[in-house]
């Protein structure tokens, strides 16, 4: 074996140029990490770039196929390693699946998520696959190892989260997931199952796999990224009333394009292209207009802003009022949060309602306890249980919780098409991912490629727009 003093004199100056730049990065991110024993790594990136007792690239002195083969393995892992630190770190794409936040965000925008604004995660589950958030595309699997689990620790940001920024985050009651049925969500499904008189809902899914398909557990930053806007920050006291929100008794301003249900009355059917021109979608419209043949008139139930409000109500189709669809009397506005108890809250009207902020204390009751059990039991990992009227946290009786996360309440700006908080409750601060910056790009999903699927006035456009950098 060559001698420490003879690989160190035989190694290239532009060798060594790249491992000074690779440990200031490297120092730099422990410094970040907070974790000096990290520092420990840089023994092994020594001996990548200087020593090499390792044979690190004993393929480069092979010939044929080998020598090929292990080319493109070395450059693939280095390739999926730094795509690795970027997402975990730095940021990541995120696809709108839905349109809870239109018209500020669209179905089929691409984003860019910052996830240093708020300073990343470090990732609590720290051998995954990159590239897939949950499940490996065609071979349909975990793309995660539920082993090693790391305690949540978020690193330093430059801000943390203030009202009305558009947040990423892990769905709260994605942990546990029925993989054929995700809308709705395994404990809304849990709790009309027992209202049709099923005692053990988990059970009865398990045992018909053909509609529910299997029951998984994820970790949590395993969990959907969905995206909405936070509403209530930890500490506030929220409420809605006939659509208002609320911040401790003042009403909040809202987003300029955020958008409600409307009943729209017409004497006929409304081109789809009509619908086009203001920018509503096929499956917000649906086409043709529902028949009340008690009242014997035709409607549309559609999401409209102020703006697009104030156009359709110029149509020759419509022949009356637009009434919102929350007053209108015709739909089931029940089954909000918290799911175990029956506060007579519905989607336009809820609360008031404290917010959870870390290191605060709450009063707790009987009546006040099915909001904070999920966050107390579930988020905060505490053995929460109620015997003869009596609360006991962790075997021991009290009235009282202090909170160690703060909490979040987050909505869509399509508040009438939206599952949100208002149907699951609180996001905790470890389900946090970051805010989206731009618009990578935009594809209208229905349209053709040559009609205008791409949608080029979008691409690098401000995705949260009501706020300011």
């Amino acid at each position: 074996m060559k001698s420490l003093r003879q690989r160190i004199k035989e190694t290239k100056t532009t060798r060594w140029i790249r491992f000074g730049i690779v440990s200031i990065l490297f120092f730099l991110w422990v410094f970040w990490m907070g974790n000096p024993w990290l520092g420990l790594i840089w023994l092994l990136l020594i001996d990548i770039y200087i020593t090499a007792y390792i044979p690190w690239t004993w393929w480069k002195k092979k010939n044929g196929p080998t020598k090929t083969i292990m080319g493109w393995v070395d450059a693939i892992v280095y390739a999926l390693v730094l795509v690795y630190m970027i997402f975990a770190f730095i940021g990541q794409n995120y696809k709108i699946p839905s349109s809870s936040l239109e018209k500020s965000l669209l179905v089929g925008d691409y984003l860019w998520v910052n996830k240093m604004i708020y300073g990343p995660r470090v990732p609590q589950t720290p051998i995954h696959f990159p590239l897939a958030q949950h499940t490996m595309p065609i071979l349909n699997t975990k793309s995660y190892l539920e082993k090693p689990q790391l305690e949540y620790h978020r690193l330093p940001g430059f801000r943390s989260i203030e009202r009305g920024d558009i947040v990423v985050f892990n769905y709260p009651q994605g942990d546990t997931v029925a993989l054929k049925i995700q809308n709705p969500d395994f404990y809304q499904i849990s709790h009309d199952l027992r209202r049709n008189g099923i005692d053990n809902p988990r059970l009865y899914m398990e045992q018909n796999p053909q509609v529910f398909g299997e029951i998984v557990w994820r970790p949590v930053d395993r969990r959907e990224n969905y995206v909405k806007r936070a509403i209530g920050l930890p500490g506030d006291r929220l409420e809605i009333r006939n659509d208002t929100v609320l911040i401790d008794g003042k009403p909040i301003a809202e987003p300029e394009n955020v958008q409600y249900n409307y009943l729209i009355p017409v004497s006929r059917p409304v081109s789809n292209e009509k619908w086009a021109e203001i920018g509503v979608r096929m499956d917000d419209h649906g086409g043709e207009p529902i028949r009340n043949e008690m009242a014997g008139y035709s409607y549309y139930d559609v999401p409209l802003t102020k703006a697009m409000k104030a156009q359709v109500e110029k149509w020759d189709e419509v022949n009356g009022p637009l009434r919102k669809e929350s007053t209108s009397g015709y739909y089931d506005l029940s089954g909000m949060f918290p799911l175990d108890a029956d506060y007579g809250w519905t989607r336009p009207n809820m609360g008031e309602l404290w917010i959870p902020k870390r290191g605060s204390t709450l009063h707790l009751t009987l009546e006040n306890l099915p909001i904070y059990r999920r966050a107390i039991s579930v988020y905060e990992g505490n053995d929460l249980d109620v015997k003869d009227g009596k609360i006991f946290i962790n075997g021991k009786e009290t009235e009282y919780y202090t909170f160690k996360l703060d909490y979040y309440w987050m909505m869509g700006d399509n508040r009438d098409r939206s599952a949100d908080s208002r149907y699951w409750g609180f996001v905790p601060e470890d389900h946090i991912v970051g805010s989206p910056m731009f618009v990578i790009v935009s594809f209208d999903e229905e349209k053709g490629l040559f009609d205008g699927k791409i949608r080029w006035n979008r691409i690098l456009k401000d995705a949260n727009p009501d706020k300011k950098w």
